[in-house]
């Protein structure tokens, strides 16, 4: 099995075995590397490359969005914050703008690291370590 292979076959792997709190997180970090792939490609003039990375950020925050349960009340705020990163990379597409983008990076970034460390508790807790959150 080649280098390649066996790579591709781990990425499946850890996204079929893990939790939809790792999934999530997983998310985020994609639309963090495409983000900064999509940076990339502004300063480099290359429009192909920016418009396919800034695509598939939006593409991450849209699953985000349909994953949603608009049930709970933070869920709908949520679902503006994720509305407006959407609606700021597809402006940061058109006008090939790297200040949206570092916008968009901060938010997400939040919302990675506030996800992560909800992870980290809720495990602590799931392994008898509540009094050490």
């Amino acid at each position: 099995m080649s280098i390649l292979n066996a790579n591709k076959a781990y990425q499946n792997n850890s996204v079929q075995t893990a939790s939809p709190g790792e999934l999530t997180l997983m998310l985020y970090n994609g639309c963090l590397k495409f983000i900064g792939l999509a940076r990339t490609a502004i300063e480099m003039k290359n429009t192909e490359e920016k418009n396919k990375n800034l695509l598939k950020a939006q593409k991450i925050i849209q699953e985000l969005m349909v994953t949603l349960n608009m049930d709970l009340e933070v869920s709908k705020s949520l679902m503006q914050m994720y509305d407006y990163i959407n609606r700021r990379l597809i402006e940061a597409n058109i006008q090939s703008d790297v200040e949206i983008l570092d916008e968009v990076e901060d938010y997400v970034l939040d919302f990675r690291n506030m996800w992560k460390e909800v992870i980290q508790i809720n495990r602590r807790i799931q392994h008898g370590e509540a009094g050490r959150v």
